[in-house]
């Protein structure tokens, strides 16, 4: 990778060898490593088999989870947050392991209404949910910094699968607990 960044240096007209490139292209490696290790992560390792019983099936909420990721179209960020909530079978996950699933799939090449959907797909498989909604808020640096050049844009995206698509009063309830009726 870092003979990559270097030839893209000399292809828009810099010199990799300047002081202030000199070590540019193993910075730029080591930091795509870092934004990209969602790849190498495996759900089940990421989850470590952090399911307690479940004592009753109400909603459960894990809003605002900061998530970073690249377009697949531009590599360009998109920054956001993502709220997630579901209704337990008869198990429950540890809260942190949610923030740890929005990160392995944000950690990837990605597009906003693919990373939603994962979330939610894999928080159904793998916890057992009677029903998962997730909503994410993002702003997309393709769209700021580039092309139409809109800076109050926002995407939001939303999943809604067993109890949560099925059911409105379960839905309104999710959407107004996160604060939003989009």
């Amino acid at each position: 990778m870092k003979k990559l960044f270097e030839e893209l240096l000399v292809k828009i007209g810099e010199d990799p060898t300047r002081e202030g490139l000199k070590d540019t292209p193993k910075r730029v490696e080591e930091s795509y490593k870092f934004l990209t290790r969602g790849y190498h992560q495996d759900i089940d390792e990421v989850l470590n088999n952090a399911y307690f019983t479940a004592e009753d099936n109400h909603m459960v909420i894990v809003k605002d989870i900061e998530l970073y990721s690249l377009c697949e179209h531009h590599m360009l960020p998109f920054i956001g947050k993502c709220h997630i909530g579901y209704i337990p079978g008869d198990k429950v996950i540890g809260v942190s392991k949610l923030a740890r699933v929005v990160d392995m799939y944000s950690q990837r090449l990605q597009i906003q209404e693919r990373l939603t959907n994962q979330i939610a797909d894999v928080l159904m498989e793998k916890v057992g949910a009677q029903g998962v909604g997730v909503v994410i808020e993002a702003q997309h640096l393709c769209m700021m910094m580039r092309g139409v050049e809109k800076q109050n844009s926002k995407m939001i995206t939303s999943a809604m699968h067993g109890s949560f698509r099925s059911q409105m009063a379960t839905r309104t309830e999710f959407l107004q607990l996160i604060g939003t009726t989009s």
